[in-house]
């Protein structure tokens, strides 16, 4: 399930993932280092995108167990991002606020294209946005210059017209 995300009330839950090396291993910066700076930063990130940024939840008052963002890059174009606390994953919760999310931007929001930028060893992601019938559209050499280094970005997409295999 999902709640609209509130960097106050989420960020101390979400440091769980922020503070983590091992989350942020294919983020551009290294993990944050209090929970203060993590807060900071959600707050940053949710500017411009206060109704399509939520807090992936087990129940409406329940702890924040990720993070999932739909971010306007044009008309009716979205990129999506989705982080899941190391304590909840394996659980369907990834999968499930994902296929929320698509519904809201393709029936609320009027979305053409919704694409992700994933880093090509992040299998678990990858294999996330295939399972939700995201396709691999190309593969952008040397995009980022990250905290590990130079990294390539493997770009999925799933257009408003593509078959919405959670539906099913």
């Amino acid at each position: 399930m999902l709640r609209l995300l509130d960097p106050d009330r989420d960020g101390p839950d979400l440091h769980a993932i922020f503070g983590d090396e091992e989350s942020c291993r294919y983020m551009t910066g290294p993990a944050f280092a209090s929970v203060a700076e993590t807060v900071s930063n959600l707050k940053t990130w949710n500017e411009g995108t206060e109704d399509t940024t939520w807090a992936i939840v087990e129940r409406e008052d329940g702890a924040a167990l990720g993070r999932i963002t739909l971010i306007p890059r044009g008309p009716a174009v979205f990129e999506t991002g989705i982080m899941v606390c190391p304590e909840a994953r394996g659980r369907g919760l990834a999968h499930a606020g994902l296929a929320q999310a698509l519904d809201i931007a393709f029936e609320n929001h009027d979305a053409r294209r919704i694409y992700a930028d994933i880093d090509p060893d992040n299998t678990p992601s990858l294999r996330l946005f295939e399972r939700l019938g995201f396709r691999q559209e190309g593969l952008l050499r040397a995009a980022w210059k990250t905290h590990i280094g130079v990294r390539d970005s493997v770009i999925m997409g799933l257009i408003d017209r593509d078959p919405r295999p959670w539906k099913a």
